[in-house]
């Protein structure tokens, strides 16, 4: 029987899981005395329990790890572990924090400590760089539903933290609506130019209550919605025609659809801008028009 991974290699020679051999052949150490198997590619989760034992089970998972554990997706794999325990001594991908945690900044999670979602996103909210942090709010907040009354009181308790002031307007732009990295790029998008979204995820019935669509963003009174389209959507041949049924479908119930594709938000922002005001003033929306 082969033990599950990460394991504790010691626990696992102890248990006759695994021989000396088998450890020294099959399998690759992470960190001291834990181990993947050889080849493995290590999740942000996996990598949060890895170093959840690394720490002898006495540190509290934290920052993109903890988020990991309330089940934020998009997680880039490449990231460093995070751990909160005392002293700071070094190890590879392992960032170690020695923050003090009040009883109710902890929980578990798979029967490891982790910081609180509050505390998770008081943490994940204060590293620079405004839009990757709105991004991983928004991702935690749409796994958790934690609120922004709860992450503003953990910030009342650590007044003078480094980065709150960045929290605040993280917390001002961040929607638990987004369900991808790109939905909230282009959400913040349009609102740097004064055009933000009123609904996220909204819901499309025709005349006879049948479901139609739900739409990223947008302004339902005017109906006019704003798309994130993913490379799926322009290279799949059976997705593209669910696309262009669906879109028909939208514009005889009257709505305008802005679609938007990863290189338009990366390369020709202002189109996306432009498509928006026309749609909004064509709908009678007074848009101001801004550099």
């Amino acid at each position: 029987m082969s033990p599950s991974w990460p394991f504790v290699g010691t626990e696992a020679l102890a248990a006759g899981l695994v021989t000396n051999h088998g450890l020294r052949t099959t399998y690759v150490a992470m960190h001291r005395n834990v181990y993947v198997p050889r080849g493995a590619r290590p999740d942000a989760v996996d990598k949060a329990v890895a170093a959840w034992l690394w720490s002898r089970r006495l540190g509290v998972l934290a920052g993109m790890s903890a988020a990991a554990l309330h089940g934020a997706r998009w997680i880039d794999a490449d990231l460093p572990a995070e751990v909160n325990r005392p002293g700071r001594d070094k190890v590879d991908g392992i960032v170690l924090h020695s923050d003090v945690l009040a009883d109710d900044e902890v929980c578990r999670r798979r029967g490891m400590p982790v910081t609180t979602a509050a505390r998770t996103a008081f943490d994940i909210g204060r590293v620079p760089g405004l839009e990757t942090a709105v991004v991983r709010i928004d991702a935690l907040r749409h796994a958790t539903g934690v609120g922004v009354d709860a992450v503003h009181a953990i910030a009342e308790r650590h007044r003078g933290a480094r980065g709150t002031r960045q929290l605040r307007r993280v917390l001002e732009l961040s929607d638990p609506g987004a369900e991808s990295p790109q939905e909230t790029r282009t959400r913040l998008l349009l609102t740097t130019a004064d055009l933000p979204p009123l609904q996220t995820q909204m819901e499309v019935r025709d005349e006879r209550g049948r479901f139609v669509a739900r739409l990223d963003m947008g302004w339902p009174d005017a109906r006019v919605a704003v798309e994130f389209d993913g490379a799926h959507h322009w290279t799949d041949p059976r997705q593209r025609s669910r696309d262009i049924d669906r879109i028909a479908e939208l514009t005889e119930l009257g709505w305008i659809v802005v679609r938007v594709s990863g290189e338009m938000l990366r390369r020709r922002p202002w189109v996306v801008l432009q498509r928006v005001r026309a749609a909004l003033r064509e709908r009678g929306l007074v848009v101001a028009e801004t550099a």
